[in-house]
């Protein structure tokens, strides 16, 4: 905890006040994830040689006790409890390998004494959430931090987070502000530091930081005001009420002792006298449901997340490194940043190091500090190391100071059985999950990329998103690009989604047909589909194929159909490369096409200019589709790209058309070649004739050459057009040019720079240099009216070399290519 149960206190290894029958009662209050509490814990353990250890967690994991001594096992790591019912509702327990509570459990497995968890059940915890959002209305996931802090153990300390309450709780809120207070300190976790984390081992009386943080604690108690009542502080008290029930029955069953480690703020509850009928009377009646619980992998960056499931812990690697490093943890420490900034490339010496360690010893003394902390350590890396800049010490922090550990569980650690199928198929892949964010290149044509690429796309169907799709380096079909990282709270998403299936294609194809039958609308089905061939899910293909034929017979607004064709064309291409049929889809997309043909010249009447520039994106999509399918027509469907040519000559010509759906018509004609130049020049001098409204001109101009379709170079290399363009301009009358301004702003600006300056540069020489630049055959060297087919095949066994193959068997064209 970095607030309520976060400093130690406890009792001496003598019999506790309970008065309890019974052996020997040692608390050790802790602070959840303290080195210093974690050292202070296991040396008190070694000291008292209890015949149990108690440790706040629930109950229900301690059939889990045992996997914790595994070789297997790797700290950072969790409990996840979740509902039966609902894998949705559930809470974690984060342990780290400087956590006393990870301490204490394998201290215990490691010399043969048992270990049991004493708090509340899970059971109740998940129940009592539950009742919150039936009266709340909160979402799971809003309330999911003040959750963990009713249900942890770890983190049950407020550490900062939103709970209910907190403004009037200061004392239980963060009870180590306020002692930090009293001592004159205003930085509570400098001053853990120094009393607790900088303590060495061996160093006076084992139990005696857990004596005075019980007696701060209890002081704290006493004084505490405002909260009696409140959800936050009654439930405190049922816990409370719950751990000293089983400390009970603890000591009356083991004479050897028992030794309890819990969060500080509890340890004065559990000492104070008590009536056994008024604990259970404060237990009894609670609300439950049936929970199934397991380890799962924990990351040090969630650790330092004060919502949602984190813990709160600014600096896990930090804390981790004062753990381990039990001598000279400052130097090592410097040592570890030199090589991290060494590895990205500057320069960091020995001599660096031995100047910052002896800059943070410095800093420490003025600072009247014992040893130096973090802060020191971290001044004397941005003085010394890295040159007064921030930059590279923002990449100490992340890499460093929180850190991309993430932690294992081992195979035999309970789990669905979905995600028993997702981690089988995750070594045969050699796919394994990191918390680190990496970059992953897919080749198709690779059997194990080619799973890897379903996997991922099976998982994203599912809500499990480890991975997410990037643009890629290559523009070819057969290429994915993926960023992946994993997140420990995925591991609730895969208990969720095992309600679909037991696998992951099965439980991805259930998932994908519920999904088609509760689509919105005709492109949200149509997206399915594509994500059904991405992960090669034939048995859902066929019935969101069969919704999806029904929506769109049921559809007639021509937008929604253009929305839905570039989705299922582009699925056609997938379908290629991964070798799936997808004979049903290309009859859905060639009948979709078609329905676009009919309606679109009618939907493109009488639009505002927000609604024409929506419908010429459409027209560029549907565009870009047809020229797709018509690669594969589907039977009985004719010549979809002649057919697809002859609306945009429609388009074209109607006044009623929009001047931007105009305009983008000419071009996409010009573009494939169906209109010659010369008549495009035409046109464009009909539509900027004086008799055109400027407005409506300007309009064309914008869907001609502007929207990213390449205008800029077609300015450049056509100097009629530009021409066009430049004598219409210039002979705008004053009172309009205001109104076609900013049409001509937005066109021009989506130019690359390099294109704006080029066509500046022609309009600045004038009509007569324009044509000695850009006319075909003006004498420049290397332009000629035919191809030099000589010349050309003379790069071929370049290109050939360039691309792998063998050389040509004629070694004079190299030479010839090459002088």
């Amino acid at each position: 905890m970095a607030g309520t149960d976060g400093a130690g206190s406890g009792g001496s290894g003598g019999p506790g006040g309970t008065g309890e029958p019974g052996g020997r009662l040692s608390l050790l209050g802790v602070r959840h994830h303290g080195p210093g509490s974690a050292r202070a814990v296991r040396a008190a353990l070694e000291a008292a040689r209890p015949g149990v250890v108690l440790v706040e967690g629930p109950p229900e994991a301690d059939a889990l006790i045992p996997l914790a001594a595994d070789e297997d096992m790797r700290p950072p790591v969790a409990l996840l409890a979740h509902a039966v019912d609902e894998p949705g509702r559930s809470a974690f327990w984060p342990l780290a390998e400087f956590s006393p509570e990870w301490v204490a459990v394998r201290w215990a497995l490691e010399h043969g004494v048992p270990a049991r968890f004493i708090d509340l059940p899970a059971a109740h915890t998940l129940a009592w959430r539950a009742a919150d959002e039936a009266t709340t209305g909160q979402a799971d996931e809003e309330r999911t931090g003040q959750a963990d802090e009713e249900t942890t153990g770890p983190g049950d300390g407020r550490e900062g987070r939103d709970v209910p309450g907190a403004a009037s709780l200061d004392v239980r809120g963060d009870p180590l502000a306020v002692l930090a207070s009293a001592a004159g300190h205003d930085d509570p976790e400098r001053w853990w530091e120094d009393v607790i984390e900088h303590r060495g081992p061996g160093e006076g009386d084992v139990f005696a930081p857990f004596t005075a943080l019980e007696e701060a604690m209890t002081a704290l108690r006493e004084t505490e005001e405002g909260g009696e009542g409140d959800a936050v502080h009654d439930r405190d008290l049922v816990r409370e009420a719950y751990m000293r029930l089983q400390v009970r029955a603890a000591r009356r069953e083991f004479a050897e002792g028992v030794a309890v480690v819990c969060g500080a703020w509890h340890v004065p509850a559990l000492r104070r006298r008590a009536a056994v009928a008024a604990d259970r009377a404060l237990v009894k009646g609670l609300p439950r449901t049936k929970v199934d619980m397991t380890w799962v992998p924990w990351t040090h960056r969630r650790l330092s997340r004060a919502g949602g499931y984190g813990a709160g812990i600014e600096s896990p690697g930090w804390y981790g490194h004062l753990f381990a490093a039990v001598d000279r943890p400052v130097e090592r420490w410097l040592t570890r940043v030199a090589g991290l900034l060494r590895e990205e490339g500057r320069t960091v010496s020995p001599a660096h190091v031995i100047e910052a360690a002896r800059l943070a010893g410095t800093l420490a003394a003025i600072r009247g500090r014992p040893l130096p902390g973090l802060s020191e350590t971290t001044d004397a890396v941005r003085a010394v190391l890295c040159d007064g800049s921030d930059v590279p010490l923002a990449l100490v922090h992340d890499r460093l100071v929180v850190g991309d550990v993430l932690g294992e569980v081992p195979a035999g650690a309970p789990a669905v059985p979905l995600q028993r199928d997702l981690t089988r198929t995750q070594r045969r892949l050699r796919l394994k999950p990191e918390a680190a964010e990496r970059e992953l290149e897919l080749d198709l044509r690779k059997e194990t990329d080619t799973g890897r690429s379903r996997l991922l796309h099976r998982l994203r169907l599912l809500g499990v998103g480890w991975g997410e799709p990037t643009a890629s380096r290559s523009t070819g079909t057969f290429r994915e690009t993926w960023r992946l990282r994993w997140e420990p709270e995925l591991s609730v998403r895969v208990a969720e989604a095992g309600v679909w299936g037991t696998t992951v294609l099965a439980a991805a194809t259930a998932r994908a047909e519920a999904d088609a039958v509760t689509a919105r609308g005709l492109a949200e089905v149509t997206a399915l589909a594509e994500r059904c061939l991405l992960a090669e899910l034939p048995d859902a293909l066929t019935p969101v194929m069969r919704i999806l034929a029904d929506r769109a017979a049921l559809d007639t607004d021509v937008g929604h159909l253009a929305e839905a064709l570039p989705a299922l064309v582009r699925s056609l291409r997938y379908g290629d490369v991964r070798g799936t049929d997808t004979g049903a889809l290309a009859e859905v997309a060639a009948g979709l096409a078609e329905r676009v043909f009919v309606g679109l010249p009618a939907a493109c009447a009488a639009l505002d200019a927000d609604a024409a520039e929506e419908m010429r994106r459409h027209v560029d999509s549907v565009h870009t589709a047809v020229g797709l399918l018509g690669d594969a027509p589907a039977p009985g469907h004719g010549d979809l790209r002649s057919r697809w040519r002859t609306v945009l000559r429609t388009l074209s010509a109607r006044d009623a058309v929009p001047g931007v759906v105009r305009g983008r018509a000419v071009r996409l004609l010009l573009d494939d070649g169906e209109l010659a130049p010369d008549e495009a020049a035409r046109i464009m001098g009909l539509v900027l004739s004086p008799g055109t409204a400027p407005a409506d001109a300007a309009a064309w101009i914008e869907g001609f050459v502007g929207g990213g379709s390449g205008g800029g170079m077609l300015l450049l290399h056509d100097e009629r057009l530009l021409a066009l363009i430049d004598a219409w301009l210039t002979g705008v009358p004053a009172d309009a040019f205001t109104d076609v301004l900013p049409l001509l702003r937005r066109t021009f600006s989506a130019y690359e720079p390099g294109v704006r300056r080029g066509v500046g540069e022609l309009v600045r020489r004038g009509p007569e240099a324009r044509g000695s630049v850009t006319t075909a055959g003006s004498g420049i060297p290397g332009f000629a009216a035919g191809l030099d087919t000589v010349r050309a095949d003379a790069v071929l066994p370049v290109i050939r070399l360039l691309l792998g193959g063998d050389p040509a068997p004629d070694d004079d064209d190299l030479v010839g290519v090459g002088t």
